[in-house]
């Protein structure tokens, strides 16, 4: 429900600060003077689109705030809590807008995106226009109002993804159809490229194995230099070498310990010294006596390296990841390989999900055809009160599953109204004059809105067109739907206004240059006044307070 509505520098309001009660609140004003600002602001907290002249003159910025309860509000309270953005009992919407026309929104003083302020307004509000009548001739907006009366959102939902899952299927199926020839001479290619490699057949690590042995194998004649040189300096050396003068170094030590016992470890390091020297003198003498120089498999690795390079620079890379473009080449191959079952397997896989699609249309359709029975009971009795005695209602319902298929099922719909008698049932929009056009229009609203889950409704001047006792009648539908819900009705109508279980007055001010719009509640006093101005328009007579008095008790 909404709480609270605090207005900064909106359009002409300076500041305005209200709060709502339950029931139903009607909203009324001179002409001109603004009565449905406080709506207009409503909906820039609801995501609506932001721009500079929305911003006061002279202002630097508008801002808006609205607080709402939400106690019973179990959608918008599961919202915010999968959004992250729930706070307790209450939350509160924000608006900020610069005279530049950029815009923030907020969400429990979060900064979000508008468009999450929209979709969260979609739990919070419905907002019923004083065009909606023209919305109604639409067949898609008479498709959304019989499901949100029927309450269709989980088989909408289950509609939805069934229809979703068959397009994507067909449209792979489609797509491996359409492209089934290039498909084949891409698989003749692949088989020629893994053939060829599987010739070759190189292991994982191969190469670098071959390279390392073919550095090794070049080099045989270099190695078994270095190697000789490395011992006769190690330990061969005739006129000195490495253990000759580790052994002289040793000796000078052990005369050094007799006289000074710090030279003790030094000794010991020099020991350890000559062992590791003799160590590596016997590696290198046992690798050389090992080392076998192999032209035949020196020839081998050239030709088989060269072998390697040729394929790595046809398939444009490396010739360490030869290997790895082998494997993906082969399960490539897999795939197309089984190109054709898989045609055939996909294709049944369509016709099991589009014969999925018309499970859930048709009991989607059953549905609705069982709701729309209901709804031209109640909406043609609403027509009888408000003043269409003869008046009749029906929605017509059909479709092809098989050419109509849609995410909302097959049904076409129709909204059919009969006027007069013996008037033949026709569309909405051809049948109906401006006035029974707007009475049949709030009906519709009227009924479907006691089955929408939204805690708040408005309905801006959707009484337009109406007068007299139908006025009336409009009034206590209205009254009658605030027992449930917070209802808001901004209205020209006495009847309509008297209705209201509060009511609040809307006037503009000039001052200086500047005009400025206020909105305040009605104490029963006031609000007889201003009754009586809607009924005498500016003249204020005992006659016109005795009537808006009588209004009030009837209401």
């Amino acid at each position: 429900m909404l709480a609270h509505i605090t207005i900064h520098n909106f359009a002409i309001v300076k500041t305005l600060e209200l709060d709502f009660q339950g029931g139903m609140t009607t909203i009324t004003g001179e002409t001109g003077a603004g009565k449905s600002i406080a709506i207009d602001a409503l909906g820039l907290c609801l995501g609506d689109r932001a721009d500079a002249s929305m911003v006061r003159p002279d202002e630097d910025k508008a801002d808006i705030s609205t607080t709402f309860s939400l106690k019973n509000n179990h959608a918008a309270r599961r919202w915010l809590e999968d959004n992250d953005l729930s706070d307790g009992d209450e939350c509160i919407l924000r608006r900020v807008i610069t005279k530049e026309g950029r815009s923030r929104a907020f969400i429990n003083g979060s900064p979000v995106p508008a468009s999450q302020q929209r979709a969260l307004g979609q739990t919070l509000i419905n907002i019923h226009g004083q065009h909606a009548h023209q919305l109604l001739m639409k067949n898609d907006e008479q498709l959304t109002l019989l499901d949100q009366y029927a309450g269709h959102q989980n088989l909408i939902a289950a509609m939805g993804k069934r229809y979703q899952a068959w397009r994507s299927a067909r449209n792979t199926l489609k797509q491996l159809e359409k492209n089934k020839e290039a498909f084949e001479a891409q698989k003749q290619l692949l088989e020629y490229q893994v053939k060829e490699l599987d010739e070759l057949g190189i292991g994982e690590n191969e190469f670098p194995e071959l390279e390392a042995e073919h550095k090794k194998l070049s080099n045989c004649g270099d190695i078994a230099m270095g190697g000789q040189a490395v011992i006769q300096t190690l330990s061969d050396g005739e006129e000195t070498n490495a253990m000759q003068l580790l052994q002289m170094a040793q000796q000078q030590l052990a005369e050094l310990c007799t006289m000074d016992s710090h030279f003790n470890e030094l000794a010991q390091m020099l020991e350890e010294a000559s062992i590791q020297v003799q160590e590596a003198s016997h590696e290198v003498t046992a690798y050389m006596d090992r080392l076998d120089m192999d032209p035949q498999r020196l020839s081998y690795l050239d030709e088989r390296m060269a072998a390697v390079m040729r394929l790595s620079r046809k398939h444009q890379v490396q010739p360490d990841e030869l290997y790895q473009t082998h494997q993906q080449l082969r399960t490539e191959l897999e795939k197309f390989s089984n190109s054709d079952e898989k045609l055939d397997s996909l294709s049944q896989e369509v016709e099991e999900k589009f014969q999925a699609c018309l499970v859930a249309a048709e009991k989607l359709s059953k549905s609705r055809k069982r709701y729309a029975k209901e709804l031209d009971k109640r909406i043609s009795a609403s027509m009888h009160e408000l003043s269409m005695e003869k008046g009749k209602f029906h929605i017509d319902i059909d479709g092809n599953p098989q050419n109509s298929l849609s995410p909302l099922g097959f049904d076409n719909i129709e909204f059919l109204v009969s006027t007069n008698p013996g008037q033949p049932m026709q569309a909405l929009g051809k049948v109906a004059s401006g006035g029974e056009l707007s009475r049949i229009s709030l009906a519709i609203q009227v009924i479907t809105a006691q089955k929408v889950e939204t805690p708040t409704l408005i309905f801006d001047e959707v009484d337009v067109g109406i007068s007299g006792p139908t006025a009336a009648i409009v009034g206590k539908l209205l009254r009658q739907l605030g027992k449930s819900t917070q209802v808001m009705c901004v209205t020209h109508l006495p009847q309509v206004a008297g209705c209201g279980h509060q009511q609040m007055f809307v006037a503009k001010e000039s001052n200086k240059g500047k005009t400025t719009t206020k909105m305040v509640p009605l104490d029963d006093c006031s609000r007889i006044n201003e009754l009586a101005r809607l009924l005498g328009g500016s003249e204020i007579t005992e006659h016109t307070l005795a009537n808006a008095k009588e209004l009030l008790i009837a209401a």
